[in-house]
């Protein structure tokens, strides 16, 4: 978000559409595979809607197409926008995968997350603990 918003500033909204035009196609792509490897490893699971695995196979040939060319003609637009899907994995490995965290970062993590559903209107109901209104 804080990378997108200094993109806004200071570079022109056609930059930054391809840039997440990019990164809008690679987790398509990325959610696809996932659907083929759950079909081929947990078989048996209930799933609402299946669909002949050659639709998505197909999907991911065309994708495969399109990223290949677009890392090709534009190569500096998609490096950038790798970067900006890099951003987050510190935000993960903050947030995620370090479970042992003092409480003055669970509290800052709380109050920004909070602070959040305040600015977008999102009722959670563990927001505020002791602070209900």
């Amino acid at each position: 978000c804080l990378a997108t918003l200094i993109i806004m500033l200071v570079g022109d909204t056609y930059t930054l559409i391809n840039y997440v035009s990019f990164i809008n196609y690679l987790c398509y792509g990325v959610t696809i595979m996932g659907l083929i490897v759950l079909r081929w490893k947990k078989p048996k699971i209930f799933r609402p809607i299946k669909v002949n695995l050659l639709i998505p196979i197909t999907y991911l040939a065309f994708w495969a197409f399109l990223l290949i060319f677009s890392l090709y003609s534009e190569p500096i637009v998609c490096g950038v926008g790798l970067i900006i899907i890099l951003t987050g994995v510190p935000v993960f490995f903050l947030g995620v995968y370090w479970r042992n965290k003092p409480k003055c970062v669970n509290r800052l993590i709380e109050s920004l997350t909070c602070w959040g559903q305040k600015l977008c209107f999102v009722v959670y109901p563990q927001c505020g603990g002791a602070e209900e209104e």
